[in-house]
């Protein structure tokens, strides 16, 4: 079947999209309704995403068999949670008063129990300021309460954590935590790896720091390189990443598709410039139909 076909019917699922259950600073949902048609027709085998953030692009996917995986441990244990316990989780996250002196408590806390510590990730992700995932150095959670129309209602009434958890519970669906890199070489031919890094914008250097590890150019470039070893085994590999001359230049042999979107993180919402990101694909099929393809997401760049 050719790229094209099998993209017009992956679109048709493209409706009815899983909105995810976590508020993400940088996520994907803006782009998941595009890009998830062509993930969906091109997926065969496993579908990996390696930097979890919100799993909105593997919502929209909602694909059989996938490895989800991510650094941050309280982040893996929330999305585990939602599959293992969604009626607990939310019957506890429900049950805490919002505002900012229980904001501040449950973010001082370091519970054991794991189903409370994915209440109190779940519970201040949801009424943090801009949905920012923060740690200081020493590791811990500091992102300051946002007030206003921050709150966990959403989860209940839109459904969210009912609608996500069974995308979570199917067999073939793995969590776990670990870092980008041995993703990445777990995967191979009829796979798909989507990577969302928590790259910078080339002018704003503290959005490098989402957790207490940042996220530098030298993992840009063990990650262009552990994108290649996959895409030669076989797998489809997508990174979104800063649209800069480094960037370019590493990936100078890449597909590179320049995407336009308004900035949406605190004052930049007021910004009436279009942010420009790059989607890298590496591509092993890389012919006049998967190109076309490409170019129903964005601009390809020459």
């Amino acid at each position: 079947m050719l790229a094209d076909d099998r993209l017009l019917r992956g679109s048709e699922a493209s409706e009815s999209i899983v909105e995810p259950f976590l508020r993400w600073a940088g996520g994907k949902r803006w782009l998941a309704s595009t890009l998830a048609p062509i993930i969906r027709s091109r997926l065969c085998g496993t579908y990996f995403e390696p930097f979890l953030g919100s799993g909105a692009m593997f919502f929209a996917v909602a694909p059989e068999r996938a490895l989800l995986s991510d650094l941050n441990a309280d982040l893996v244990g929330a999305f585990r949670a939602v599959a293992e316990r969604p009626d607990e989780l939310l019957e506890e996250v429900r049950a805490l008063p919002v505002n900012a002196e229980t904001y501040y408590e449950l973010r001082a806390e370091e519970p054991l129990d794991p189903l409370q510590r994915a209440v109190r990730f779940v519970y201040l992700n949801r009424t943090c300021y801009g949905g920012i995932y923060r740690e200081n150095k020493r590791g811990a959670f500091n992102t300051p309460y946002g007030g206003g129309s921050r709150t966990p209602a959403p989860l209940w009434e839109r459904a969210l954590i009912e609608r996500c958890s069974p995308l979570l519970r199917k067999d073939g669906i793995t969590l776990e935590i670990s870092d980008f890199e041995s993703s990445l070489d777990a995967a191979g031919e009829g796979d798909v790896v989507y990577c969302d890094p928590a790259y910078r914008a080339a002018t704003r250097a503290h959005f490098d720091r989402y957790g207490a590890v940042i996220f530098g150019w030298e993992d840009q470039v063990r990650l262009a390189a552990a994108a290649r070893r996959a895409s030669a085994r076989g797998a489809l590999v997508i990174i979104s990443n800063t649209y800069c001359p480094e960037v370019r230049e590493l990936y100078n042999d890449a597909t590179r598709v320049l995407l336009e979107r308004t900035k949406s993180i605190g004052n930049a919402a007021k910004d009436p410039n279009r942010r420009k990101e790059y989607l890298i694909v590496l591509d092993p099929e890389n012919n006049g139909s998967s190109a076309r393809a490409w170019e129903t997401v964005g601009r390809i760049e020459r």
